[in-house]
């Protein structure tokens, strides 16, 4: 990079930093570390929440997929609107409700223990996964621009994020949250405007080139399971977005920072309205890249297949001296407004439901915060190291989606057995749970090879947590009405 992109770059991490550390003296406290008072307006954790979503999974993935194929990946947004209804009807109320800052401990009070570290033990090992993709893409941009490996920048976003987030705790995570969402948003404008006016034969060669290479298509409106239709996607999305919304500590821990129970409402409303069309513009990004370089190939060489990497190439080749820096510092802001909440997450359930659920004496403040700055750094480790391991992925996008369909689709099926079917009791959750968990890994492990022809299912891998969340529902339900009927 030129030394005013640096500047720019750094300028921005110094920021991020800094405000961290300004917002230090007031995490010294559990409650502030983990829910910041709940005295935060309902705008910033909409902000926060939009971050979140627009992680550098979609930031650089989603182009990267539309540059490949289509918008196929775009239906999953579609689904939001529904999902975000439905938390702002049920979810929202009951979290607020119930007053705890953990997601999963009315799952104890609802089926006991085992419930309550079961779903903390899938949220541990998805989220995990997700720090892992988020710090492989940001390093798969950063490094054609550096000339850093993309080990060396895992390493040191890595230690960066952690670090913020390790002294500003919620409130850091938050209102840096805030920062990146506008750093990426305008970084999302600036690209799309350099690639529309530097079409040979203006702007409206985009739509024309990509029109002819059916670039726009929402996928197959066909009926088939087994391929990612536009049913298939969207049935994934609202599963997803259900499970983001009613059981991810990420979102669930934001519900406590915000005033009160109309500021949490509106700052889901406010995330999911805003990420449906920025992410309809990421998948702009990838089509109209797609048409740049079918209009000028010369200029994208022969090494450059994998669509992961078309978006960074552009970033390093075609941006002008000090877009170049924000565009860098983009890219950072949605792998950091997406790392640092589960690093928090993570974190506070490590307090909550293991150290502090399961000690024999009441632990004290002074134990509670050496647990959380202790966890935050375990679990900057582990991400970074899960990262490393995501280097030789195909495609990081379709990578996460089958991590996040194993590890999180057995909590959204338990938590809505809790929530809808009053009467069911621990023996009818544990069944649904062990049918639900051998289904999952039956799916997982056929997507995988693992299986032979005739065992294997005729779904796709995107339909996991569809088939994982149903089965153990139904299968609660079905017990919970035989054991009534006795």
């Amino acid at each position: 990079m030129k030394l005013f992109d640096s500047i720019v770059l750094f300028g921005y991490l110094a920021v991020v930093v800094g405000l961290g550390i300004w917002l230090a003296k007031r995490s010294k406290t559990t409650d502030g570390f983990m829910a910041a008072g709940g005295a935060l307006p309902g705008w910033a954790v909409g902000l926060s929440i939009f971050g979140t979503f627009v992680s550098s999974i979609s930031f650089l993935a989603n182009p990267g997929k539309s540059f490949d194929n289509n918008w196929n990946p775009f239906v999953f947004g579609l689904s939001l609107p529904v999902a975000a209804w439905i938390a702002t009807k049920y979810f929202v109320p009951f979290y607020r409700k119930a007053g705890e800052v953990s997601a999963y401990t009315h799952l104890e009070k609802r089926f006991g223990a085992w419930a309550r570290v079961y779903a903390v033990l899938c949220y541990l090992l998805t989220q995990m996964g997700r720090v892992g993709t988020i710090l492989y893409l940001v390093a798969l941009a950063l490094a054609p621009l550096t000339g850093w490996s993309v080990v060396t920048i895992i390493l040191i976003t890595g230690i960066l994020v952690t670090v913020y987030t390790l002294i500003g705790g919620i409130e850091a995570v938050i209102w840096t949250d805030v920062v990146q969402s506008i750093v990426l948003t305008l970084g999302i404008f600036l690209c799309l405007g350099i690639i529309f006016t530097g079409m040979p034969e203006g702007p409206g060669q985009v739509f024309a080139i990509a029109g002819e290479a059916d670039k726009f298509s929402l996928g197959s409106f066909g009926a088939s399971l087994s391929e990612p239709t536009f049913w298939v996607i969207l049935l994934f999305g609202l599963f997803i977005n259900l499970q983001n919304f009613g059981i991810d500590q990420s979102y669930v821990q934001r519900y406590a920072t915000a005033d009160s129970e109309d500021a949490a409402k509106k700052s889901v409303w406010l995330g999911a309205l805003l990420y449906l069309p920025i992410s309809a513009l990421l998948f702009l990004v990838g089509t109209g890249l797609f048409a740049f370089y079918q209009a000028q190939p010369d200029l994208l060489p022969d090494t450059i297949s994998k669509g992961d990497k078309v978006f960074p190439y552009f970033i390093s080749t075609e941006l002008p001296i000090g877009v170049t820096g924000i565009l860098v510092a983009a890219v950072l802001a949605a792998a950091m407004s997406s790392v640092d909440s589960s690093l928090n997450g993570s974190a506070t359930l490590t307090w909550c439901d293991i150290v502090k659920r399961f000690s024999k004496t009441e632990p004290g403040e002074a134990t509670g915060m050496k647990v959380l700055h202790g966890a935050t750094i375990l679990y900057g480790i582990l991400g970074t190291g899960a990262a490393l391991a995501m280097i030789r992925v195909e495609s990081a996008l379709d990578a996460w989606w089958k991590i996040s369909s194993i590890f999180s689709g057995g909590i959204l099926g338990l938590f809505l057995l809790g929530l809808i079917v009053r009467k069911a009791q621990n023996p009818a959750a544990v069944t649904g749970v062990t049918v639900g968990v051998l289904v999952i890994f039956w799916l997982s492990a056929s997507g995988q090879g693992w299986l032979p022809e005739s065992l294997k299912p005729a779904l796709h891998g995107n339909l996991t947590i569809v088939v994982g969340t149903l089965t153990i529902f139904l299968v609660g339900l079905l017990v919970s009405a035989i054991r009534k009927s006795e």
